[in-house]
């Protein structure tokens, strides 16, 4: 158990990195130029309407002042009330969560399936035909774009052979796999590649090292082996690799929701910038950080579980 007492400490290590999240969150919001107030009521608004606004959102108060009251909101669980929409900042970040996350899980669920197998099948064929195919393809899929591949998927599987929508969410589990199919399937094939070549360097790295030697010599099953000792062993790396994707992959949700119309918080967020909803954004950006610094502890409890020579 003395291998997990960080479960205990990291979360209390995390306070001053969620800290400082919220603090460059807080600038960088203030920071996009245009005044939301004005883009909400349009250019013929009076100058006491604008500051009957401004006051309302207490958009008129010093920024070290919003952000005092942004932390005490957010303490209470209170993030104020979209200038855009007109409904709490919490309610249509609740709303918009579930897509997002559905493609999250569907795309890296997507991409472990394409993974696994072919790393595999590279490794017990190295250096033969299956090989290098399967490394060409990853090297491949690393120069691809995830939004030039989710264009591309739309415009085959969408538009010319008319098997998925181009956009939306679908009713039901089943029409949530159904719409979500190509953006979850362009995820895939990006993160894939990444992680095909770098199991494929593990496995392979294991087979040749001198524990595995040993376990021959003692006669043990090659296939024992390959599963209890060379697989296992190779996961560790593939799974930090995997963390520090997922964290990659939350921000680039943002132009996959945009390319396929998904109505998540990606989409939400780009739509909030641009009509300079503070609030919405200062929310999701904290809501991506904050799941990003949750997938690195997850990732940590993942390592150690796996190899009990780490500690944490």
């Amino acid at each position: 158990m003395g291998r997990f007492k960080f479960v205990l400490s990291r979360p209390i290590q995390l306070i001053p990195v969620l800290f400082g999240i919220s603090i460059v969150t807080f600038v960088m919001v203030h920071s996009i130029p245009g005044d939301p107030v004005r883009t909400l009521l349009g250019s013929k608004a009076t100058p006491e309407a604008i500051e009957r606004i401004r006051a309302e959102f207490g958009l008129d108060q010093p920024v070290w002042l919003q952000y005092v009251y942004f932390l005490e909101n957010l303490t209470q669980g209170e993030m104020g009330v979209s200038v855009v929409y007109k409904v709490p900042v919490l309610q249509l970040v609740f709303d918009r969560l579930p897509a997002t996350l559905f493609l999250l899980g569907y795309g890296v669920t997507l991409a472990l399936l394409f993974t696994i197998p072919l790393a595999i099948v590279a490794t017990l064929y190295r250096g033969r035909l299956p090989d290098h195919l399967i490394r060409v393809l990853s090297t491949s899929g690393l120069g691809f774009p995830v939004f030039w591949l989710g264009i591309m998927l739309m415009i085959v599987f969408s538009v010319w052979l008319g098997l998925f929508p181009v956009s939306g969410f679908g009713e039901g589990f089943f029409g949530h796999l159904h719409s979500l199919f190509l953006p979850s399937f362009a995820i895939a094939l990006a993160l894939s590649a990444v992680l095909t070549r770098n199991l494929r360097a593990s496995l392979l790295a294991e087979l040749d090292s001198d524990h595995i030697s040993t376990a021959r010599a003692k006669g043990l099953p090659a296939r024992w082996i390959f599963v209890r000792h060379v697989f296992r062993n190779s996961l560790i790396p593939t799974i930090n690799l995997l963390g520090v994707n997922l964290g990659w992959l939350i921000g680039g949700t943002v132009v996959v929701e945009s390319v396929f119309s998904v109505p998540g918080l990606g989409s939400l967020l780009v739509q909030s910038i641009f009509a300079r909803d503070y609030m919405i954004v200062q929310m999701i950006t904290l809501v991506f950080a904050c799941a990003t610094v949750l997938i690195n502890f997850l990732v940590d409890i993942a390592t150690v579980s796996l190899d009990p020579r780490i500690k944490l």
